[in-house]
């Protein structure tokens, strides 16, 4: 293990969520562990996670999530600042990127945890493979959460690529009763499918809508023939978050009388499992879904795109489809609101894979060992 009173810094770019619930974890973490902590990111972060009351030092750097040349100057020269630290560990493409710059030349160890892959193309998806190649060939070590980032960065010639370990925080338990739950929703008895997600385009959703239109419109009995059973009660979509396409996701949903309710953020997703079905990921990609972590731990089913790192965490917990394919997805959701059976034993494999999960010792114990390896 590194030496007590080792200096990390972490570094992070623009984040409301589960990267910067990441670095938060590993800043107490590591502070609790007798580690000086510096977390350099934009001051909105510092705001979101408040790592000074963890214990760490807070540096505002100004890394957003696309180009802008003064602030990426300025954030530059404020990295370079790091380079007396034992182990720079920039968390994002962007962050790693303009870590990379910054200490090139200088000696200090870069890690980069890469979290998310590109799914736009176009100018955005130009830039992105430049910032991939940046940290290829400069990063010291990159962990990736999904086999696919790896085998690229690979090909682009990283010189070490290991797995990450990016554990969801464990859920508070309300104590509340479903029934309430299901009162306050205002679902009455039909079968609630949640989505928990930001409503932006890597999501996807845009397949979950025409995936409750077909069930909407064959309900009870459709899939496969050879699924079918008595008529089921109907199905109701909720998905919880927000993001820039609410607008054009909530104009769909009410010209064409779709039964997906959007909740806003929530800060009650372990109530919403708990009455949940299944958990439904429409994505074009992800990681290790914090998401897919607690519906797992939580004996929720999942029905998910068979996109990134999702296969391997979901393994038999759920049915997995190819990402754009609604039909495969209608029917799989179908088979979990026709057969309860079914959705109960996809349950108990859920719960039986969410115990097996890592969580924060194991992700800790994870990060200090690469960190050694940069002695």
């Amino acid at each position: 293990m590194a030496d007590q009173g080792t200096r990390v810094a972490l570094v992070l770019g623009t984040s409301a969520g589960g990267v910067g619930r990441h670095v938060a974890m590993l800043a107490g973490g590591l502070v609790r562990g007798g580690h000086r902590v510096v977390v350099a990111g934009p001051p909105s972060t510092e705001r979101a996670f408040g790592f000074a009351a963890l214990g760490a030092r807070f540096a505002p750097v100004p890394i957003s999530d696309r180009p802008r040349p003064l602030d990426d100057l300025r954030a530059i020269s404020t990295l370079r600042t790091l380079r007396g630290a034992h182990a720079v560990h920039a968390h994002g493409l962007r962050a790693g990127a303009l870590a990379a710059i910054a200490l090139a030349g200088t000696g200090t160890g870069l890690v980069v945890t890469l979290h998310n892959a590109a799914t736009a193309g176009g100018a955005v998806g130009a830039v992105h493979a430049l910032l991939e190649r940046i940290v290829a060939r400069r990063a010291d070590r990159i962990l990736v959460v999904s086999p696919d980032l790896g085998e690229r960065m690979a090909r682009l010639g990283a010189r070490r690529v290991e797995a990450a370990v990016v554990p969801a925080p464990p859920l508070p338990a309300s104590g509340r009763d479903p029934e309430d739950v299901r009162r306050e929703l205002g679902t009455g008895d039909r079968v609630i499918f949640l989505t928990v997600a930001r409503l932006a385009q890597q999501k996807g959703l845009e397949s979950l809508l025409d995936v409750a239109k077909a069930l909407r419109e064959t309900p009870g009995d459709a899939g496969p023939a050879r699924d079918r059973g008595p008529r089921a009660p109907g199905a109701v979509f909720l998905v919880a978050g927000d993001g820039p396409l609410r607008g054009e996701l909530q104009g769909r949903i009410d010209r064409e009388n779709l039964p997906v309710r959007l909740l806003g953020d929530r800060a009650d997703v372990g109530d919403l499992l708990g009455v949940a079905r299944a958990l439904v990921v429409p994505s074009r990609w992800e990681g290790q879904p914090l998401t897919v972590q607690e519906a797992l731990r939580a004996g929720t089913a999942v029905v998910a795109t068979a996109v990134g790192g999702i296969p391997a965490m979901v393994g038999e917990a759920g049915l997995l489809v190819p990402y754009g394919d609604v039909a495969a997805m209608r029917d799989a959701v179908a088979r979990v609101l026709a057969d309860e059976g079914f959705a109960g034993e996809l349950a108990g494999a859920a719960a039986r894979r969410g115990r097996g999960l890592p969580g924060e010792r194991e992700a800790l114990e994870a990060v200090l060992a690469v960190y050694d390896g940069l002695s």
